[in-house]
């Protein structure tokens, strides 16, 4: 692929970054408008079900055996994937309401260290290079500055998301599970509906809610929802499959950077330096499992 056309995809999954890093903000926010965490993910996961049917009525139109039709989705595993969905989303929602975008963005992505360790755990495989300790060690000593305090303790809203994290990490292994045995698209509308549902269940038991709340909030659902579900979800499929795995690694870990920036600029949430040094070694210890890998790893000759 020639290398303007690598950077036109590298530069939009750049833009997914920014829409899923923002994305964290437009949580906040909704909640301040008096939104429940359960009810905000109702609406949110709602709208990003809806937002993909477009997408997948025109590529069932210009791309023959993609598209509307069902057949060849594995439903099992969809639904599995809706359901930890659904958990991590939800404690990431919760855990929004006591702790910072910035907090909440960087803890999350230790997803990445979670899942090379469950893999291991439940023998999928997976491999555990040096670089995975390291990185994890690495990780370590940002969560102790940024979450930890002293009296070593965790706050509700870093442990919250750190279970979170661990949560995603399931997901990404089930969708790992049924990656290419069916419509990706597909796949992500079951998700989202079924996150729908068992959120709208959870917040009508929990939660009360009115339509102003809705509609104070609808700036918040409506990006929340079809941007960072809808149309970040659908950019990022288009352009993995066209952008080298290690420049797109370092990119999608900006998510948090992003978090935290607009945290700072839109809800003046700072951040002490003990906290920026947490932050920037956890970003550290997440590109070293992430790219260390990819970049040592050397190709095989073929006799």
């Amino acid at each position: 692929m020639k290398k303007n056309a690598v950077l036109k995809y590298e530069l939009l999954i750049l833009l997914i970054s920014a829409i899923w890093g923002t994305a964290f903000v437009a949580q906040q926010i909704g909640m301040q408008k008096g939104l429940g965490p359960l009810t905000f993910n109702t609406l949110r996961f709602a709208l990003g079900a809806v937002s993909l049917i477009p997408v997948m009525a025109f590529r069932s139109r210009f791309l023959p055996g993609t598209g509307l039709a069902l057949g060849g989705v594995p439903l099992k595993w969809s639904l599995a994937a809706g359901f930890f969905l659904f958990a991590a989303a939800g404690m990431q929602q919760i855990g929004l309401q006591y702790t910072s975008a910035a907090n909440s963005g960087f803890i999350t992505s230790l997803y990445v260290l979670f899942v090379p360790l469950l893999g291991l755990a439940l023998r999928l495989r997976h491999e555990a290079p040096r670089s995975l300790w390291f990185g994890i060690s690495i990780c370590l000593a940002g969560f102790y500055l940024l979450s930890i305090t002293e009296g070593l303790q965790v706050s509700k809203g870093d442990g919250l998301t750190l279970v979170c994290a661990l949560l995603w990490a399931f997901q990404i292994l089930v969708i790992d599970h049924i990656a290419g045995k069916g419509d990706p698209i597909w796949i992500a509308c079951l998700e989202f509906s079924v996150c729908t549902l068992l959120s709208g269940c959870a917040a009508i038991a929990f939660e009360t809610c009115d339509l102003s709340q809705v509609r104070a909030g609808a700036g918040a659902i409506a990006y929340a929802g079809i941007g960072s579900a809808g149309i970040a979800f659908t950019l990022q499929v288009i352009c993995q499959k066209r952008c080298p795995p290690a420049p797109a690694a370092v990119i999608m870990s900006l998510e948090a950077v992003f978090a935290a920036i607009t945290g700072y600029v839109i809800l003046d949430q700072r951040l002490s330096m003990r906290g920026i040094t947490g932050c920037g070694l956890i970003l550290l210890g997440v590109l070293v499992v992430q790219c260390v890998p990819m970049l040592v790893r050397r190709p095989r000759r073929v006799p």
